[in-house]
């Protein structure tokens, strides 16, 4: 032990963090108990980043994070999931506990079951005192939620993807100064509206349902930026052509556009179509298209790509739903197909 420690020693931290960081998480638990210079350095590898699925696992964890203030200081990101659990109201305050310890945290994911999200768990944020760049729950939208979020002025990328219902949920116009992306689910247009209105959001990525598209539309000409990036997947019947007009008009100078459409199978015809919509966007750069259908020829979707870059030609990536990446290249379409061949 000694000569492994004289050895160890001689290497400059920084050396063995590299070296950990190659490790996988089963693999640097051995190296905890060889001695104290590789227990020390190891566990900051072992706990900077955790994503824990087993609930059985995240509660062993949480308990170790809420009583041992040296492992819960290395914490910088931490996803737990407990959606296909129900938590009892004693995890909840060990849960508590150990966020509390959780300091240093930048990155928050934390995954609820359906039924418990139907109560008001964000009290489990109380006496917090870390700063987030990157916060992600399931959790309803309500009171106590928009509590915790106007406390962290720092996050910049934010997701709400749980089964929301309309609670009170009001965010204080200072909150979330900095809010740069914004991800949700299934949340109403009046929550995406409160998250979006007077903050500086340039990326959203949201669902739309009949009877709620126009509407949840609109609430993206709420951000105090010209939305720049935009990942739709659409519940709605109407096939695209219908719905790319609306989001041009809102949103004429859209930079990247994502669109997964669920309900409407697409034919070579409907794709060629589509072509006339893009006409309307003045600086769009990157298009995906995904939807359900009998899968098109090479031929066929180069010929799209085509037709979609003389309707807009600013256009410079298109991915279609092979999957196919189609790009520029010396003045005509190609992809990495190409290349392979």
């Amino acid at each position: 032990m000694d000569s492994v420690h004289s050895r160890s020693s001689i290497l400059p931290v920084e050396i063995l963090e590299l070296i950990f960081s190659y490790l996988e998480r089963c693999e640097l638990v051995p190296v905890l108990g060889s001695n104290s210079v590789f227990h020390n350095t190891a566990s900051r590898a072992v706990y900077r980043n955790i994503s824990e699925t087993s609930s059985v696992k995240a509660w062993r964890l949480i308990k170790t994070l809420a009583s041992n203030a040296t492992y819960s200081r290395h914490v910088r990101s931490i996803d737990l999931d407990f959606a296909n659990n129900l938590i009892t109201a004693n995890i909840l305050r060990l849960l508590n506990r150990a966020l509390q310890q959780l300091k240093s945290l930048t990155t928050l994911i934390l995954d609820f079951s359906q039924t418990d999200n139907a109560a008001d768990i964000a009290w489990i944020f109380q006496g917090c005192s870390f700063s987030l760049a990157t916060f992600t729950s399931s959790m309803r939208c309500d009171r106590s939620l928009a509590k915790f979020l106007a406390m962290q002025p720092t996050i910049t990328e934010l997701c709400l993807r749980g089964f929301n219902k309309e609670y009170d949920f009001t965010l204080e116009p200072r909150a979330l100064p900095k809010l740069e992306h914004f991800r949700t689910v299934l949340s109403y247009p009046s929550i995406i509206g409160e998250v979006l209105r007077g903050r500086p959001v340039e990326s959203v990525s949201m669902s739309l349902y009949p009877g709620d598209v126009c509407t949840s539309l609109d609430t993206l000409l709420l951000s105090a930026r010209p939305i720049k990036k935009l990942t739709v997947m659409s519940f709605e019947s109407d096939p695209p052509v219908a719905l790319l007009p609306l989001i041009a008009d809102r949103l004429p100078h859209l930079e990247a556009f994502h669109l997964v459409v669920l309900m409407t199978h697409y034919t070579h015809e409907i794709l060629l179509e589509i072509g006339s919509s893009l006409a309307q966007f003045k600086a769009l750069k990157y298009i995906t298209f995904m939807a359900p259908g009998i899968p098109a020829s090479f031929n066929d979707e180069k010929s799209v790509a085509e037709a979609w870059s003389k309707a807009c030609p600013t256009l410079q990536t298109i991915i279609l739903p092979k999957g196919l990446v189609w790009f520029q290249r010396d003045e005509n379409w190609a992809c990495l197909k190409d290349r392979e061949d």
